[in-house]
């Protein structure tokens, strides 16, 4: 059984989060410039085998495409090419941001260390990954 990658894409940065091996816990695992995305994601790979991937899918209020929608589409066109054999999942990923923030003021986390985008964006990517396996194990 391979891991699950879920990916909060952004213009700027790419928070990643991944399964364990039985695909019971989710943990932050990285945030890369977007750029670097593909390149982080194929060096992941050569050490530990992946089952799927899942992106969160930017949406606003009433349920249309975002601003980063076409970003985000090019993303997975290329996630695509990169990896075909790896499906690929997408998943409402609208409060996730918020809910990121909200989690790490609970968690205790100091408002220094909350500014850190790159720290919402790994717990952003937790929460898609998290929201994505409890729907799965809902529909079996």
């Amino acid at each position: 059984m391979g891991r699950i990658i879920a990916i909060d894409y952004g213009t700027k940065r790419v928070g990643i989060a991944v399964t364990d091996p039985e695909q019971i816990i989710a943990t932050a695992l990285q945030t890369v410039h977007s750029k670097d995305a593909m390149t982080f994601l194929r060096e992941y790979m050569k050490t530990e085998p992946v089952e799927c991937f899942v992106v969160g899918e930017p949406r606003k209020m009433d349920n249309s495409p975002s601003s980063v929608t076409p970003q985000v589409e090019a993303f997975i066109r290329e996630l695509k090419r990169a990896f075909p054999s790896i499906p690929i999942e997408r998943i409402d990923e609208r409060f996730t941001s918020k809910m990121a923030s909200q989690s790490l003021i609970m968690s205790g986390v100091k408002k220094m260390e909350r500014r850190n985008k790159e720290l919402v964006d790994q717990v952003s990517a937790v929460l898609i990954l998290q929201s994505f396996m409890e729907s799965r194990k809902s529909k079996e």
